[in-house]
C-alpha cells in the first residue's frame, strides 16, 4: 500500500488549484513584460540560498495544489478559508497596484509577499491538502526572508 493511500490521498487535478497559481502569477508575468516605475524588484538579491530554497518549495506547493487530491475533500464551495483565499489574492492585486503607482514602502513589499503565501495555505487547508498546506509554509517563510532582507530596511 503506498504513502499516498494510507495519507487520503490520490493523484489527480485540480483545476482550482492551477486557477490559485495563475492568478497569483499573474502580476507577475505583468511585471517581467512591464516594467514597473522604481522597480527594486529586479535588483540582486541578497538571500540568493534562502531564494533557491523558496524556488523549490514554491514548485512543490504548486505541484500538490494542482495534482494531490484528498480522498474526502467536498466540492469546492465558498467556505471562510476559500473567501479568506480570495480576499488575500485582492489584497495582493492592490500591492501590485501600489508598487505600479512607485509606492514602493516596506507594507507595499509585504503586501505582494504575505498575502500570495496565505492565499495558498489557506486554499490548501480548504482542500485538505496538508502536504500543500507544509510546502507553502516553508514558502511563506523563505519569501517573508526574501523580501525582509533585500527590500524591508
Amino acid at each position: 500500500m503506498s504513502v499516498i493511500h494510507n495519507l487520503q490521498y490520490r493523484f489527480g487535478f485540480d483545476p482550482w488549484g492551477l486557477l490559485l497559481f495563475l492568478l497569483v502569477m499573474l502580476p507577475n508575468f505583468i511585471w517581467f513584460a512591464v516594467p514597473a516605475p522604481n522597480d527594486i524588484l529586479r535588483a540582486d538579491s541578497a538571500s540568493p540560498v534562502v531564494d533557491a530554497i523558496g524556488s523549490v518549495f514554491q514548485v512543490l506547493t504548486v505541484a500538490c495544489l494542482c495534482f494531490v487530491i484528498h480522498k474526502s475533500r467536498s466540492k469546492l464551495r465558498f467556505s471562510p478559508l476559500i473567501i479568506a483565499t480570495i480576499v488575500c489574492v485582492a489584497i495582493y492585486y492592490i500591492g501590485w497596484a501600489l508598487y505600479y503607482t512607485a509606492n514602493v514602502t516596506p507594507i507595499v513589499i509585504l503586501l505582494l509577499t504575505i498575502p500570495p503565501c496565505l492565499a495558498f495555505i489557506l486554499f490548501a487547508a480548504d482542500r485538505k491538502n496538508l502536504p500543500a498546506v507544509l510546502f507553502a509554509t516553508v514558502f511563506a517563510v523563505c519569501h517573508l526572508v526574501f523580501a525582509v532582507v533585500n527590500f524591508v530596511k
